[in-house]
């Protein structure tokens, strides 16, 4: 018996990410820049319950339980603060996701299904997200998302696919989709969609502190753009720091925290001003190290274990009110309940 045929639904998690290291190089012809990231899979976890419909087709709902469901962000034309909430329309990248392995499911029964009176299958599903993720963060919350709708409907229609197959299929959508179903480290290149899976045996501590507002990744990769162009700067082919790779797969908090990098730490700051002193904040309360996530504008502190994480959480939220977590990783990818 199928679990959706003994439950009503199949459930997946897969874990938002940090970059402890983004190498960004130049602007490419195809409209994309090459990079070389370090991601760093956390115990942030993005949850999506599937349930069979009758028909084909695909709906999406945000649970009650989210922490988020949205974010604000400033207009860069008027200036005005505009909300916008998670999509739940084929705009949502878990809709994308339900999508794209139905019609693959669709064209794979379409050539064995032969036979006179064969019925294909509908491979239709209501999906709800429950958000734990930032928003707009740059932890990759909806590759998160993305990465559990595929593990779930795999599993809800019973198709098979082994995790690296469904990472392929999630390359279709988006960089960061495949680490969210592999999960652990990786070292990514290309536009981060080339992944090299580490070996690790150590853990590393963080908190996660979001930003009130939105942060959107092109302009912020614009704005990089910009500001070297201001100061003549040319990008080079961007390249990870191999001390970095081997400290992050130890845990040896005390060497990675040194040798942190994001070149999109100082665009992200640039538009959001706030950050710089969120960064020395962390800082002053015990980090070892702080920056910017991805391309924020989540802010990440490390920290040298557990207690130390649970600790500057604690003094963040009582010193700045902002909603502080404390993580650790590697996780697990994307996996079912």
């Amino acid at each position: 018996m199928r679990d959706s045929e003994l439950f009503g639904h199949v459930t997946a998690v897969a874990p938002g990410k940090v970059n402890l290291s983004l190498r960004v190089g130049p602007l490419r012809p195809d409209g994309y820049h090459s990079v070389a990231s370090l991601y760093y899979a956390v115990s942030l976890l993005e949850e999506v319950s599937a349930t069979p419909r009758q028909d084909s087709a695909i709906t999406v709902s945000i649970s009650e339980r989210s922490t988020f469901t949205g974010t604000t962000h400033t207009d860069p034309e008027s200036g005005a603060t505009v909300t916008t909430e998670v999509p739940q329309d084929e705009h949502n990248l878990a809709y994308r996701a339900a999508a794209l392995l139905r019609d693959t499911l669709k064209e794979r029964d379409a050539a064995v299904l032969t036979f006179p009176g064969a019925e294909p299958s509908a491979y239709g599903v209501d999906l709800t997200i429950t958000k734990n993720v930032p928003v707009a963060g740059g932890m990759g919350g909806g590759s998160a998302d993305a990465a559990a709708a595929l593990v779930a409907c795999s599993a809800l229609w019973e198709a098979g696919l082994t995790k690296e197959q469904l990472a392929e299929l999630g390359a279709q959508l988006g960089a960061d989709v495949p680490f969210a179903i592999l999960g652990g480290a990786a070292v990514g290149q290309g536009t981060g969609e080339n992944l090299s899976p580490l070996l690790t045996r150590g853990e590393l501590h963080l908190v996660i502190v979001p930003a009130s507002t939105g942060l959107s990744t092109p302009e912020v990769y614009g704005t990089l753009d910009r500001m070297r162009a201001e100061v003549g700067l040319q990008a080079e082919a961007p390249e990870l720091d191999n001390d970095l790779v081997r400290a992050a797969c130890t845990g040896d908090a005390e060497l990675v925290a040194t040798l942190m990098a994001n070149d999109l730490q100082a665009p992200a700051v640039h538009m959001l001003p706030d950050l710089d002193d969120m960064l020395d904040a962390g800082m002053v309360e015990g980090a070892m190290q702080g920056m910017v996530s991805g391309s924020g504008p989540t802010v990440m502190f490390l920290v040298r274990d557990a207690a130390s994480a649970s600790q500057l959480a604690t003094r963040l939220q009582e010193r700045l009110d902002v909603w502080a977590v404390p993580v650790h990783g590697p996780a697990p990818g994307a996996r079912l309940l």
